[in-house]
Parts: structure tokens; C-alpha cells; sequence
């Protein structure tokens, strides 16, 4: 039999026969209508565990992780509010189910099975995963996640605070909200929660507001895997700052009175707690996973004993709240409802096509308050002694600050975070003076950490701000990169569009330093960026373009809720000659705060019959090897891509027109390079004969060799002859 079957039919005998574990009696400030209520949410979750399990063995249901032995977290759910913002461990049905009966005109019963058998009419995914989530319950989706969730809990906690400061038009969080977070005691020991619970203890410990609630569901196991007893309080019980509570998770009374507690704490102080409830787990980690298949039989048999459906009854039974016939009655009537629900749902459609799949990759645009640009009095005061520079030109790193201090005084929700941007003005000095410009509040220097410094921009998205956030190098992504790939990305994608996180994210990257870092300073690899479904890619090469780009990044972000990368090549932050020494040729003027580039359009110089197709380093590089070519009576045309995700095929077709070769250069490895894709674009949508020149599969060296595996001016020229010539 299904251990779920077992489990089941114990709780009805065992009820019938009076005969349930021991524990303590009822005890708290519980009242018998929302005992009641609790139950009844538990007895939901439990049967649409049922209930999805049949349907996977009947082909009808897939993949899913249960919530049997969890059923504590109902009692966190009516210790909160349907505001507070909740990001869900995968095992929490039950805080589903109670949350849904605070929230009139919902349907926890359709709404989950619906995800379980994953038909199109699911109200949050859509049918593309079983998900937890829901949009009026305000619980974004999560899948199976490995604490990859609770940096952006710490981000959206943050942003409760500084709302009330700075409020963002598309606000979503109530002033006096609280944003918990759940997980299990396995994941507790990832990375991504230590670095998340650091950060916020980090915040608390300087005063920093931060109405933040983790809740740690600790069965004992991880898949197979044992927690050493008394780890999860020995681990987090004298964290600084951060407040350790401790409950019974079996108990419905005892773990509403501290849940309760945790949460005014958490809201009266505005500090983070850490709620530790003790459950345990049914069935095994997921439907497919047999845990007598590597447990002894009196360990899991011991879990099945320690039934919560059990301890419930009894509670409610002792105190006088229900019989045992009323007991049963609920626990039946849930089951009936499933079972009614359940011949329903798998006749309902679901997704067929690619079209289908791929709809929600793009979130939808929304409306947001027109601009008419900051006032020049604004800028004056804002720019200071640099605003009679505005004229002359400058480099990228400076016209980029100045893109920046424009697009910051014309939208108040945009925030920058990251190590270095506030004081120090980042590494490479493009966010100088924005500190002093816009305080500490929108310039917010972060701890080491690009876990925590991604997961702030992602929460913060959530609560309807445009953040900014700054990786100082491109090698330093692949600390975070799963917030991105796991996180920020799908979030559409698995709510249907209903849930977003835009932002414009900014990366110093790509080779060519003379002399610094070698592989960690100088990454010349976006493949990691480029296979994200969904997220925009922006590389410019000149100061002018950036500052354009950079305009249409934000709006990206701000008006389509979209999440961009840019990524600014640092060799070209301070480059300003071009083919001589001081001849100033790739300085630019600063553009008028209304141009922007659009997203698509590439850049052309010239009109050659010889295309070189560039982006980045390589346009540079290129307009210096084209100088060369023209002295030999080769004419070519170089085309700047400047967007390298979505591929802008378009553009780049249009820019080839009248062209009659084209060769690729691309600074980033031939493997994995945006030559790759390049070269297959022109094979299938041309018939002109094309070549490249990329960097070697090889990590960048210190020193004389810095550009030795990577296109030069001369190796671009000599390639250039070599197509021709053919």
C-alpha cells in the first residue's frame, strides 16, 4: 500500500478508537473558531497530498512534493496577515489552504489541483509547473528551490523601510507588513541561506529596519540525508540580530502562540526573527521517492505515529472544541472535495504548444507615470560643477555617471546597491558623486556578498522599485548567477506574468586590462548571461552609446518589467584616443537626457563591402583595424550589435545590406561565444560567405599576455585580408 493510504486510514481508526499520541494539552491565546479553521486547512493540505499522488499513479498529476507532516505551517498563516508577503518552502500546502480563508472569494481546492495537473487554467502558473503561489494570497510561486528564495525575502523585507522613505509608484507591500520565509532544515545549510541570514543579520546589527520572518521546517532529513539532532537551535539560537523562537510545529496551539509572538516581534521592532518549529515528514521527499526504500521501518512508522493530523484532534478533542464525529467529518468532507474536484480538473486543458510554453517569458508592460525629463534647474543643482562639462567630451565611465544622475532624478524608485557604489563611487568610478547627489538610501553600499546583493534587487523589484545593482567584475556573477537563472528570470514564467522583478543590472566585465587581475578581473565569457530565457543583454563600446542604452535599459525595467544585464566593458571606462596618442577619437559628447538607443538597434561606421560584425572591445578594436584596412584600399563597415540578448537579427540583416562578406569578431571565447550564434544566423538567414575571429577557449593571464589569447587590432586587419582575399 502507499504509505499515504496507511497514514490515512490510521488517522480515521486511531480517532474513532480515542487513540492518540501524547503531547501537551491546549494551551495559548487560540480561539476555538480559528482552532477550528486551522484544522480544517490542515485536513485540505493533507487530502490534496492525497489526492495528487493518485493522480501522478493515474498519469493525470505530475511531479510533486508534498506537505503531509508540515501541517504546522497553517498555524504560521493565521498568525499573520494576507499582506504580509510570504515566500514558501515547497512543503507548505497548509500555509496555502489557512491563508486562502483569510482571503474571501478564493479557491484553494481547484486553484492547486488545477497546478497539479497542470491545465492552462491554473491561476498562477498557467500550467507550466506545480507550483505553490498565488497572487491575491500575495505568495509569489516557488518550485523546489534550495534556499535560493531567501535572499530576495531579505530584499523585500528591506524594502518595506525604505518605502516609507521613498515610496515607489507601484508600491505593493503594506508600511507596517512583515515578508516571511520558509525552508527546510537541509537547505538551512546551503550557501544561499547562510549568505541570506548573514545579510540580514548584517542590516539588524547596524539598526537598519528589516520586518523580516524566516521560519525553518525541520523534519530531521534532507531526501536521505539525517540533520544531527539539535543542529538547526545550536546553529541559530545566538545569531546577532536576529531573534531565535522555538515551537512545536505538532501542536496547532503552541505553534500559533509563538508564531504570534515571532510575528509581533518581528513587526513591532522591525527586526528579523528566526521561528524554528519541530515537524516531521510523511510519505518520503517527493512522490517518487520510497523512504523505506533507506530509513528503517521504526523511523518512519515513529514520523507516521507522530501524525499532526493526530495531535490536532486530540487538542480540539480535549478541549471541548469538536468530537470525534466532527473530527472525521471534516477530515471526510475535505477528502470528498478533492476527490470531487480531482475528476474535474484532469479534463481541463493544458499547455500543447511552444507558443503556449513560452507566453509568459515576457512579463507584461505596465503604466507607469509619463516623464517629461528632470528640469534643468534640478540637473544644475544636481550635477554641480560638472554640469558645465556637459558639453565637452568625455569618456564612458563619466558619461555614464552622468546617465545615471539623469535617470535617478527623473525616477525617485530607481536604487543602486552593491559593494563600493556609494562612497568609494564603485570600482572603476562610474557611480562617483551619486551618493552625495542621492543619499544613502538610493546608493546603497552592501555587504560582500552577490548572493545577497542580487537577492536585495529582486525583493526590492517585488515592492515596485527599479533597482540598479552593481557586480564589480563579470567572474564575480557565477557567486549569484542562480538568482538570476533560478529567480528573477522564472518569476514571470511560473506566475503567468502576475509576478515581476525588474531591474537593470550592471556588470563590469569583459578583458583587455592592462596589467590587473588576470581570469577574475578580465572574464571574457557571457555564455553564463546569454542562455537565461528572457533577460535582456546590453554591451555598448562607446560613452555616447552607453548613456543612450542605458536610458532604454531602465525603461526596460521600469515600463516592461523586463531584467537587464549590462554589461560595460572596463577596458573602454577611461579609453579616449582611438588611432593616436591624444587624439581623443572614442571620447563623445553626452547625449540629450531624451535619446536612448532602442532595444534591437545596432550601430553601422561605414559603408565597406567588407562587414565586420562587433560588439564591445571588438567594435573598438575593429574601427581601429578598419583605419588600416582603408590605407590598403579595403573598404568595410563595422556594425556595432550593442544588444547581445535577444539577438538582434533584424537590425543586424538590415545593417548587412549591399555587404558582400562579413566577418565576426568576437572577444569572448570561440566556445560558447556570441560567434556561435552569429555564424549560424548567417548561415541560415544569408548566403554571404563569412568567417570569424574569437578568443581562445582560455582564461585571461597577468601581465605582458593579457591580450594574447584574445582578437587584436592586427589579428582583426590580417582576418579582414584573409576573407576578402578568398
Amino acid at each position: 500500500m502507499d504509505r499515504a493510504d496507511i497514514v490515512d486510514q490510521a488517522f480515521r481508526d486511531r480517532v474513532a478508537a480515542a487513540s492518540f499520541p501524547p503531547g501537551q494539552p491546549a494551551a495559548g491565546p487560540l480561539a476555538n473558531t480559528d482552532a477550528v479553521a486551522i484544522f480544517r486547512a490542515q485536513c485540505l493540505s493533507r487530502n490534496l497530498d492525497r489526492r495528487s499522488r493518485k493522480m501522478q499513479a493515474q498519469g493525470q498529476g505530475y511531479y510533486t512534493i508534498g506537505s503531509s507532516g508540515h501541517e504546522g505551517m497553517a498555524a504560521v498563516a493565521a498568525a499573520l496577515r494576507p499582506t504580509d508577503m510570504a515566500f514558501l518552502h515547497y512543503r507548505d500546502g497548509a500555509f496555502q489552504t489557512m491563508r486562502s480563508t483569510q482571503v474571501p472569494g478564493t479557491t484553494p481546492t481547484w486553484d492547486m489541483l488545477l497546478s497539479f495537473a497542470t491545465s492552462t487554467e491554473d491561476p498562477m502558473s498557467g500550467g507550466r509547473h506545480k507550483v505553490l503561489g498565488s497572487k491575491s494570497l500575495n505568495i509569489p510561486p516557488q518550485t523546489s528551490t534550495i534556499a535560493s528564495h531567501l535572499p530576495k525575502a531579505v530584499g523585500a523585507a528591506y524594502s518595506i523601510g525604505l518605502a516609507k522613505r521613498h515610496t515607489p509608484e507601484h508600491q505593493a507591500l503594506a508600511d507596517d507588513g512583515l515578508v516571511m520565509c520558509s525552508f527546510g532544515d537541509a537547505s538551512s545549510n546551503h550557501s544561499t541561506a547562510q549568505g541570506a541570514i548573514n545579510a540580514a543579520c548584517w542590516t539588524a546589527f547596524q539598526s537598519v529596519p528589516l520586518p523580516l520572518l524566516f521560519v525553518c521546517e525541520d523534519n530531521g532529513i534532507g531526501i536521505s540525508t539525517r540533520t544531527p539532532q539539535g543542529w538547526i537551535g545550536a546553529n541559530y539560537a545566538n545569531r546577532p540580530g536576529l531573534k531565535y523562537f522555538h515551537a512545536d510545529g505538532l501542536d496547532l496551539y503552541a505553534a500559533y502562540q509563538v508564531a504570534q509572538e515571532a510575528a509581533d516581534y518581528v513587526r513591532t521592532c522591525r527586526k528579523p526573527a528566526f521561528l524554528h518549529l519541530s515537524l516531521v515528514r510523511l510519505y518520503g521527499h517527493a512522490g517518487s521517492d520510497l523512504q523505506q526504500a533507506y530509513l528503517k521501518k521504526e523511523i518512519f512508522e515513529g514520523w507516521e505515529n507522530d501524525d499532526p493530523l493526530l495531535h490536532s484532534a486530540r487538542l480540539l478533542i480535549d478541549r471541548g472544541v469538536l468530537r470525534a464525529d466532527e473530527v472525521l467529518a471534516i477530515y471526510q468532507d475535505c477528502e470528498d472535495q478533492c476527490s470531487r474536484v480531482a475528476e474535474e480538473v484532469v479534463k481541463r486543458p493544458r499547455l500543447k504548444t511552444a507558443d503556449q510554453v513560452m507566453a509568459a517569458l515576457i512579463p507584461p508592460p505596465r503604466a507607469c507615470r509619463p516623464s517629461n525629463g528632470p528640469s534643468q534647474e534640478a540637473r544644475a543643482a544636481a550635477f554641480g560643477a560638472d554640469f558645465k562639462q556637459l558639453a565637452n567630451p568625455q569618456p564612458m565611465n563619466r558619461l555614464l555617471n552622468w546617465a545615471l544622475t539623469d535617470l535617478m532624478l527623473d525616477h525617485d524608485e530607481i536604487v543602486m546597491m552593491g559593494e563600493d557604489v556609494g562612497r568609494k563611487g564603485g570600482v572603476y568610478g562610474v557611480t562617483q558623486k551619486l551618493v552625495d547627489r542621492f543619499g544613502p538610501d538610493r546608493m546603497i553600499d552592501t555587504l560582500l556578498d552577490e548572493q545577497s546583493i542580487l537577492g536585495l534587487a529582486i525583493g526590492m523589484g517585488h515592492n515596485g522599485f527599479v533597482p540598479m545593482p552593481e557586480i564589480q567584475f563579470l567572474a564575480y556573477l557565477h557567486n549569484a548567477e542562480d538568482q538570476l537563472r533560478g529567480e528573477a528570470a522564472t518569476l514571470p514564467f511560473f506566475s503567468n506574468g502576475q509576478f515581476t522583478n525588474p531591474m537593470v543590472l550592471r556588470i563590469a566585465g569583459l578583458g583587455y586590462q592592462k596589467g590587473f587581475g588576470g581570469h577574475f578581473h578580465n572574464d571574457n565569457s557571457l555564455a553564463v548571461l546569454r542562455d537565461i530565457p528572457g533577460v535582456v543583454i546590453a554591451c555598448p563600446s562607446r560613452g555616447d552609446d552607453a548613456a543612450m542604452m542605458m536610458r532604454e535599459c531602465v525603461r526596460l525595467a521600469r515600463e516592461e518589467q523586463r531584467v537587464v544585464v549590462m554589461v560595460e566593458p572596463i577596458a573602454l571606462y577611461p579609453m579616449r584616443d582611438l588611432l593616436a596618442e591624444k587624439d581623443g577619437g572614442w571620447m563623445a559628447h553626452y547625449p540629450a537626457p531624451d535619446q536612448k538607443i532602442d532595444l534591437g538597434a545596432v550601430g553601422v561606421d561605414g559603408d565597406g563591402r567588407l562587414a565586420i560584425l562587433t560588439y564591445g572591445n571588438g567594435r573598438y578594436l575593429s574601427t581601429q583595424a578598419a583605419a588600416d584596412l582603408a590605407k590598403e584600399g579595403i573598404k568595410t563597415r563595422v556594425i556595432d550589435m550593442r544588444w547581445l540578448a535577444p539577438l538582434p537579427v533584424e537590425g543586424i540583416l538590415k545593417a548587412l545590406g549591399g555587404a558582400e562578406k562579413v566577418l565576426i569578431v568576437d572577444e569572448c571565447r570561440s566556445t560558447g561565444g556570441q560567434s556561435e550564434a552569429l555564424m549560424a544566423m548567417l548561415a541560415e538567414k544569408t548566403a554571404l560567405p563569412h568567417g570569424r575571429i574569437a578568443a581562445q577557449d582560455s582564461f585571461i593571464a597577468t601581465g605582458p599576455a593579457y591580450a594574447a589569447t584574445m582578437p587584436s587590432r592586427e589579428t582583426i586587419a590580417e582576418a579582414a585580408r584573409s576573407l576578402w582575399a578568398q
